[in-house]
């Protein structure tokens, strides 16, 4: 049996760094690790180890870790942090480079990160261009492979946060779903647990380049991630 692949996680206590703990469950064929600022509730049936420290040792516990791969969920939202412009690019932004930095110099040589449909350094909407910039440095970090996942309206249950905007939409994305077409297909509502199985996929592919994935593209890849072993 081929070694299993052995992946680190950040950003693990968000909805699709939990989704990706529990599709990592059960699995032969990838050893998980998660790194955070706190400790990290894990979904019944797990065997992964967590490790809990600030983010300027993350690096370090990615070089005594030595994983093949990492896979960035880190973000948070302006409403999360009251507003402020600034604290939202110290996550988005800051904490995600200087974490691929860290990574790339302890030998990492693939990243998968989360971004958003529609980021765009260029753009008018500060969200969409934090992440466009954010996107735009990571392809300079060095990576010999990079994914970067576009997600539209992520559906799932975020248990400790209020988005009374963000749960009315989610109500009505089947709907909008249907109508989205085309160029606008990457706009459509997607479930944070086949974000998650995309992840986990893409981190395990050997392939050097620069990949950016669309909706479509990320059910592509949730769909070539094997079952577990005894899964149905």
């Amino acid at each position: 049996m081929p070694r299993p692949a052995r992946i680190a996680l950040v950003g693990a206590t968000g909805l699709i760094g939990r989704s990706i703990l529990k599709c990592a469950v059960g699995r032969e064929d990838l050893r998980l690790v998660a790194i955070a600022r706190r400790e990290v509730p894990l979904p019944p049936g797990a065997r992964m180890e967590v490790f809990v420290a600030e983010p300027a040792r993350w690096g370090e516990v990615i070089e005594a870790v030595r994983p093949d791969a990492l896979i960035c969920a880190l973000g948070t939202t302006i409403g999360n942090v009251g507003g402020d412009k600034d604290a939202f690019r110290a996550v988005d932004h800051a904490m995600v480079l200087d974490t691929a930095r860290a990574a790339l110099a302890a030998g990492i040589e693939r990243m998968v990160t989360v971004s958003s449909v529609g980021a765009d350094r260029h753009a008018k909407n500060f969200y969409l261009s934090v992440k466009g910039e954010t996107e735009a440095e990571l392809a300079k970090v060095g990576f010999n492979r990079l994914d970067i996942l576009r997600p539209g309206l992520l559906v799932g249950a975020r248990p400790t946060e209020s988005r009374p905007a963000e749960r009315m939409a989610i109500v009505v994305s089947p709907a909008m779903n249907l109508l989205l077409h085309g160029q606008y297909r990457k706009y459509r509502a997607i479930k944070a647990e086949t974000v998650a199985a995309a992840a986990l996929a893409l981190a395990m592919r050997k392939t050097r380049g620069r990949y950016g994935h669309d909706n479509d593209a990320i059910v592509r890849a949730a769909a070539a991630l094997p079952l577990p072993q005894g899964a149905d």
